[in-house]
């Protein structure tokens, strides 16, 4: 009978407990030891090497976006435009770029034409809202904006940029 109180029945008591806690110990020992590995993850194959793509800095390069970037000049008191990595003078100038740009869009076959105005910290809203004038008077209506992650116009001269501070950056 289970349980049963006759010590003639069970004449070795066997306390399971510690038994029950090495075990325990020994699969949770396991379980972190273990080391999984992703078998989907990789198959081995033999492709054919001229067939496909070829080397990718063949390819063309793909319109992503039209960046136009916004710094403040504390030298001169005035906003520095730059669309891509040219810099702009005046409105004229950078509806004509735009323009250009949307036409190039219009070219590659591509209906939806962003447009990111990347606008440092000090460059007053007006200017911000005037290049987004440029956009719309152009017929560009997908507009994003950024906030200062391209490099500022009186960056020294370096390797990037020989020519001093008022070159072009590339």
């Amino acid at each position: 009978m289970a349980g049963s109180q006759d010590p003639n029945e069970n004449p070795v008591a066997i306390n399971v407990v510690p038994m029950v806690d090495v075990i325990f110990c020994l699969c949770v020992f396991f379980m972190c030891s273990f080391k999984f590995k992703a078998i989907e993850g990789k198959f081995d194959s033999w492709l054919p090497r001229d067939k496909g793509l070829g080397d990718p800095a063949a390819l063309p390069s793909v319109l992503e976006e039209i960046r136009v970037a916004l710094f403040w000049d504390p030298a001169r008191e005035r906003v520095v435009r730059q669309l891509g990595a040219r810099r702009i003078a005046d409105d004229a100038e950078l509806g004509t770029m735009l323009h250009d740009a949307r036409a190039d869009w219009e070219r590659a076959g591509r209906t939806a034409i962003p447009v990111t105005i990347d606008a440092a910290g000090p460059v007053p809203w007006r200017e911000v809202i005037d290049v987004m004038n440029l956009c719309k008077r152009e017929r560009i209506d997908r507009i994003e904006f950024a906030y200062g992650t391209g490099l500022p116009p009186d960056r020294t001269a370096g390797p990037e940029r020989p020519d001093g501070p008022d070159s072009i950056v590339k």
